[in-house]
């Protein structure tokens, strides 16, 4: 089945300067809670989750939360990633780029690293939308990769790598 395509609008929303902050969100949070290099798919599939409200509604409060148990009380969010992951993932690669053009993030043969004094710790945004985006990443950065291998989560999740 062929990835929806996004509005006009959606893709103004979705501009590689607000996924890069995603992505580097994400790997922040993975480094937080593992204090190692964050593997790509993490940073990709935390983004990707986080841009979607109908997952951001229903997340753990908890990284001590099992995924499988939350998938299966959330059917939902497997249905949201296989719908929306690959149109998702089309606008966050770029964000990605971005990150590591400019030098935000930097990638070597064990994952994304973040480049020090290049963000703040302390989450802001202009909107409470954009804040609430921005935690979910890091949420997400820091419990996805809490279940095991990540193919296994991708599998969970309905998504390919």
């Amino acid at each position: 089945m062929a990835a929806p395509e996004l509005s006009r609008e959606e893709r103004a929303l979705y501009n590689p300067i607000f996924t890069a902050l995603l992505c580097t969100r994400a790997v922040q949070g993975y480094d937080k809670e593992y204090a190692a290099p964050c593997p790509l798919p993490v940073a990709v599939t935390a983004a990707v989750m986080a841009l979607q409200p109908s997952i951001r509604a229903v997340l753990p409060t908890t990284t001590g939360t099992g995924l499988m148990g939350w998938l299966d009380e959330n059917d939902a969010v497997r249905i949201a990633m296989t719908r929306n992951a690959a149109a998702l993932a089309s606008v966050v690669r770029p964000g990605l780029l971005f990150a590591l053009q400019s030098s935000i993030l930097h990638c070597n043969g064990d994952g994304l690293t973040l480049v020090p004094r290049t963000l703040t710790k302390a989450v802001r945004g202009e909107t409470e939308q954009n804040v609430t985006i921005q935690k979910a990443a890091v949420q997400l950065g820091r419990w996805l990769p809490s279940t095991g291998s990540l193919s296994t989560v991708l599998t969970l999740l309905g998504v390919k790598p």
